[in-house]
C-alpha cells in the first residue's frame, strides 16, 4: 500500500480531475451496478453527503435502524446538515429491519402536522450481521412505490458480499446511493465511496465541496483504497481472491470456541469478521481480558 502511494498521479482533483481517482470511482461503481461515483474521506462524510444531496428542504424525515451509525455515531449531522427528523426503529426481530417494520414506522401522510419519509437508510453489515437481500429487495420495492429515497451505509457491505449472502452488485444496486470504505474491514488509512446515478454524484461533489471535502492530490488516498479493495475485498462481486473470506473463518472459529469451548455467550451473532463477546455474563471485565491479552501477546485496540 505504501508502495502505490509513493508511485501515485498527484493531480489535483478539485480542477483537473486525478487520474488515480477517477479510475477507482468508475470502478467502484461499476462494481456497485452504479454509474458513478465520488471519493470522500470517511464513511460519515459519505452518509452525510448523500443524505444531504438527496434531500432538498424540510419538513423531511429520515428512517434508521435504532443501532444505525448515522443515528449513534455521527455527531447529530442528519439535524444539523439536513434538517431532518431522524426515524430510528428497533428491528422487530432483534436483527433487521423487516419490510414490516418500515411499514409501521414510515411517515407517508401529507397533513401539515406530520414529517413525511423522504430517505430510508438502511446499515449493511450492522454489528457484523447481514441484512438478507431478499429483505432489501423488498424494502427496494416499498421506497420506489412511495417515491421514497433509499441509501445504503454499505461501510461493510464488502463483508456481506464475501460471507456469500448476494454480490455487491446485487446489493448496491437496490439503492440510490450507497457508501463504501475503504478502512475498518479493507484497512485503507483513509477514504470512502459514494455510488449513484451522475445526476446525484454531480450534485454530491457540490455538497462535498461544501462540507470541505475536496482534495487536491487524492491520488494519494485513492491509490491506498484500490490495495484495499483489491487485497481485502478482491477483484468480484462476491469477493473472490481477497483476505476478507479468511477473516470470516477465524471469526467463525473464535465464536465457537467462546461458546461451545468456553460455555460464553454472545452478543450478536458471528456472521462475518465480527465477534461479539458477552463479557458481563462470563463475569470478565474489559481490563481483566486486556491484562490477559497482553499476557498472551495479543493486541486489543478499543
Amino acid at each position: 500500500m505504501l508502495q502505490a502511494i509513493t508511485a501515485t498521479t498527484l493531480t489535483d482533483d478539485v480542477y483537473a480531475g486525478d487520474p488515480t481517482t477517477a479510475s477507482l470511482e468508475h470502478d467502484i461503481a461499476t462494481l456497485a451496478g452504479h454509474e458513478a461515483g465520488l471519493l470522500v474521506m470517511s464513511g460519515t462524510m459519505g452518509n452525510q453527503v448523500s443524505i444531504r444531496a438527496h434531500l432538498t428542504a424540510p419538513p423531511h424525515s429520515v428512517l434508521c435502524d435504532a443501532r444505525a451509525h448515522i443515528a449513534n455515531y455521527e455527531a447529530g449531522g442528519i439535524a444539523t446538515l439536513s434538517g431532518a427528523q431522524l426515524i430510528t426503529v428497533w428491528p422487530s426481530n432483534n436483527h433487521h429491519l423487516t419490510l414490516a417494520d418500515i411499514k409501521k414506522h414510515t411517515i407517508l401522510s401529507d397533513d401539515v402536522h406530520a414529517c413525511p419519509t423522504k430517505t430510508i437508510s438502511l446499515e449493511n453489515t450492522l454489528n457484523g450481521t447481514v441484512m438478507p437481500l431478499s429483505e432489501v429487495k423488498l424494502i427496494s420495492d416499498f421506497a420506489k412505490r412511495h417515491d421514497i429515497i433509499l441509501h445504503l451505509d454499505g461501510a461493510r457491505i464488502w463483508e456481506a458480499a464475501a460471507g456469500g449472502a448476494g454480490s455487491l452488485t446485487e446489493y448496491c444496486s437496490l439503492f440510490d446511493s450507497a457508501s463504501l470504505c475503504f478502512s475498518k474491514g479493507l484497512g485503507a488509512p483513509i477514504g470512502s465511496l459514494i455510488v449513484g446515478s451522475k445526476a446525484f454524484i454531480k450534485r454530491a461533489k457540490w455538497i462535498r465541496k461544501m462540507f470541505g471535502g475536496a482534495t487536491r492530490q487524492s491520488g494519494i488516498i485513492a491509490a491506498a483504497a484500490r490495495v484495499a479493495v483489491d487485497e481485502g475485498f478482491g477483484h468480484g462481486p462476491n469477493g473472490e481472491g481477497g483476505r476478507l473470506r479468511e477473516c470470516h473463518e477465524k471469526a467463525k472459529r473464535i465464536g465457537t470456541v467462546w461458546t461451545e469451548e468456553l460455555g460464553g455467550k454472545l452478543t450478536w451473532p458471528v456472521e462475518t469478521n465480527m465477534v461479539w463477546l458477552d463479557l458481563s455474563d462470563a463475569g470478565v471485565s474489559a481490563e481483566k481480558l486486556a491484562t490477559v491479552a497482553q499476557e498472551e501477546g495479543i493486541t486489543l485496540r478499543g
